[in-house]
C-alpha cells in the first residue's frame, strides 16, 4: 500500500516534471517495442511479478531484440544466445559500457571496479585481476585456501550433529572466507560476531536490491530517491560495511611492508603511495573502498546463494545426490581432500554443478549494460550511451541448447558417452569484456565445497521431497532461493 502511494506520487511528480521540459526524445533506428507514454514508459506493460517476467512477455511479441522504456528513458533489451553472443563477444568493445543499477548508483557514485566506465574502468580491472592472480586467482595457492577452508566447514559441520539447520550462514562463511584472505589476507572464525554481523548485512542487502521494490526504483529513480523505500536501507547496510572496510584499510596502512605485500589492500596502498604525485590517478582512496565491497560482496553473496540454491536441489532430486556421491567415492575415496584435478575425472559431478548453476540462474537479466558508441546490431542503430540489457535467463533457459531447460536435469550437460559437454548457451558469469573478475575463483569453489561436503555428509530436510519449493524468494537483480532447513549427517 505505501509503496503503491508513493509510486503515485512519483508518478504524479514526473508528469509534471516531464510536461514542462516535452516529449521524449526521438531514438530513430532503435528495435521496436512497445509504444511508451509520456514520463511513464512501458510501465503500464509491467507484469507485477518483476521486470524478468516482464521483458520474457514482450519477447514473445518483439523478438530476441526490442527497446522498453524503463520510465522516460530507453532500454534495449537482448534475448537468446546467438544475440547475446553477438553483442557481448562479437562486439566486445562497443558493448562494454556499464549501465545504471538505481539502487546502488548511491554508493558507488562512479568509483569502484565493477560500476564503472571508460579508462576507470580500464585501469581499476587490469589491476584487479593482476593483484587477485598474485594472491592466489587460477594458482594452486587459491586451491589450497579452498581446501583448508571447505575442512573448517567440515569441522563445523559434524559439531551440528546432524542437526536441522539454516545453511545460509554456514555457506556465506565459507565463501566470504575465501575472498577475505585475498583481499584482507586473513580468514575469520564462523563464530566471530563481526563476521557474523557483515555476512547478515550482505544477505539482507542483496535480498533488497533483488526485491520489487528496488525493480520499481529502476524506473523512477529521480523522483523515488526522496521518498522512503527500500534504496534508503540498502545505503545504510552499504555505508556499515565501507566503514568496516575503512577500518581495515587504515590498520593495513600501520603495517603495510611495500617489499612484502600481503593482499589486494596492500597491493592498492603500495600503487596509490606510487602515484601521489600523479594528480589524475585513479588509485586513490574512494575508488579503493568501493572496489574492496564490489569484492567482498561480489565474492561471497553469489557463489553462497548459488551453493545454497544446489544444496536445496540435491534435496529435491536424492538420486542426483547419490549419483555424486557414488563418483566421488570411485574417484576420491574417503582418505584424502578433492582437489581441482579431480574434476576431469568427474563428469558426472562437474555436470551437475553447471546445471546447479544454469537452473539457479542467479542473475537473471545481468547487469545492464551499455553502448560506448552509435552501435550498429541487427538492423538498428543503438546510440552511444543506450542501455543494454542482455538477459542471461533466455541463454541458460535456451531450448535450443537445453532440452527441457524448466526441469533440473544434469544430462544437460552430458554427451552420450557421458563426458562433459561444454554449451555455448552457459553463461552464468556472463560473457565478454564485463563478466565476472572471480569467475576461475568462484568455479574452484563450487567444485571444491560440493566435493568435500559430500565426501563427507548426506543430506535430509524434514520436508517430503515432493514438497520441497525450488519457487525464488525474490528475483530481481538476484535470483534468490527460497528458505529451507537441511541435516548434514555424517557418512
Amino acid at each position: 500500500m505505501v509503496l503503491s502511494v508513493v509510486l503515485l506520487l512519483a508518478v504524479l511528480t514526473g508528469l509534471l516534471l516531464h510536461m514542462a521540459r516535452g516529449h521524449f526524445k526521438t531514438h530513430g533506428h532503435l528495435p521496436p517495442g512497445p509504444r511508451p507514454l509520456p514520463f511513464l514508459g512501458n510501465l503500464l506493460q509491467m507484469d507485477r511479478r518483476g521486470l524478468l517476467k516482464s521483458f520474457l512477455k514482450m519477447r514473445e511479441q518483439y523478438g530476441d531484440v526490442f527497446t522498453v522504456y524503463l520510465g522516460p528513458r530507453p532500454v534495449v533489451i537482448i534475448c537468446g544466445t546467438e544475440a547475446i553472443r553477438e553483442a557481448l563477444v562479437d562486439q566486445a568493445n562497443a558493448f562494454s559500457g556499464r549501465g545504471k543499477v538505481a539502487v546502488v548508483e548511491q554508493i558507488s557514485q562512479g568509483y569502484g571496479v565493477i560500476f564503472v566506465n571508460g579508462e576507470r574502468w580500464k585501469i581499476l580491472r587490469r589491476f584487479t585481476l593482476a593483484t587477485m592472480r598474485d594472491f592466489g586467482m587460477g594458482k594452486r595457492s587459491v586451491e589450497e585456501r579452498i581446501q583448508d577452508e571447505a575442512q573448517c566447514f567440515v569441522e563445523e559441520l559434524r559439531k551440528t550433529k546432524g542437526a536441522l539447520l539454516d545453511p545460509t550462514l554456514y555457506f556465506h562463511s565459507i565463501t566470504a572466507n575465501i575472498i577475505c584472505s585475498i583481499v584482507f589476507g586473513k580468514r575469520f572464525s564462523y563464530q566471530d560476531p563481526l563476521f557474523q554481523k557483515l555476512l547478515n548485512l550482505f544477505f539482507q542487502t542483496f535480498a533488497l536490491i533483488s526485491s520489487y521494490s528496488s525493480q520499481v526504483f529502476q524506473l523512477f529513480s529521480d523522483v523515488l530517491k526522496y521518498f522512503p523505500g527500500t534504496h534508503r536501507q540498502i545505503y545504510i547496510n552499504s555505508q556499515l560495511l565501507i566503514s568496516f572496510i575503512n577500518h581495515n584499510v587504515e590498520k593495513h596502512r600501520v603495517t603495510l611492508d611495500c617489499a612484502a605485500p600481503r593482499d589486494y589492500i596492500d597491493t592498492y596502498l603500495i600503487r596509490m603511495d606510487q602515484e601521489k604525485s600523479n594528480p589524475n590517478t585513479e588509485f586513490h582512496q574512494q575508488n579503493l573502498l568501493i572496489s574492496v565491497l564490489s569484492l567482498f560482496f561480489a565474492g561471497t553473496e553469489t557463489t553462497s546463494t548459488t551453493i545454497r540454491y544446489g544444496f536445496l536441489l540435491l534435496l529435491k532430486y536424492p538420486h542426483v545426490t547419490e549419483r555424486v556421491q557414488k563418483e566421488i567415492d570411485q574417484m576420491i575415496g574417503s582418505h584424502r581432500a578433492p582437489a581441482l584435478n579431480d574434476r576431469a575425472k568427474m563428469p558426472y559431478t562437474d555436470a551437475v554443478i553447471h546445471e546447479i548453476q544454469r537452473f539457479s540462474d542467479l542473475i537473471p537479466a545481468n547487469l545492464p549494460h551499455t553502448v560506448t558508441k552509435d552501435t550498429h546490431f541487427r538492423g538498428y542503430i543503438i546510440p552511444k550511451g543506450t542501455e543494454v540489457y542482455p538477459i542471461l535467463n533466455t541463454a541458460l533457459n535456451d531450448p535450443k541448447y537445453f532440452e527441457k531447460p524448466e526441469t533440473f536435469n544434469p544430462d544437460h550437460f552430458l554427451d552420450a558417452n557421458g563426458l562433459l559437454k561444454k554449451s555455448d548457451a552457459f553463461m552464468p558469469f556472463s560473457i565478454g569484456k564485463r563478466s565476472c573478475l572471480g569467475e576461475s575463483i568462484a568455479r574452484a569453489e563450487l567444485f571444491l565445497f560440493f566435493t568435500t561436503i559430500l565426501q563427507n555428509f548426506t543430506v535430509a530436510t524434514n520436508m517430503a521431497q515432493e514438497d520441497i519449493d525450488l519457487t525464488p524468494k525474490e528475483c530481481g537483480l538476484g535470483k534468490l532461493p527460497p528458505d529451507y532447513k537441511i541435516r548434514f549427517l555424517p557418512r
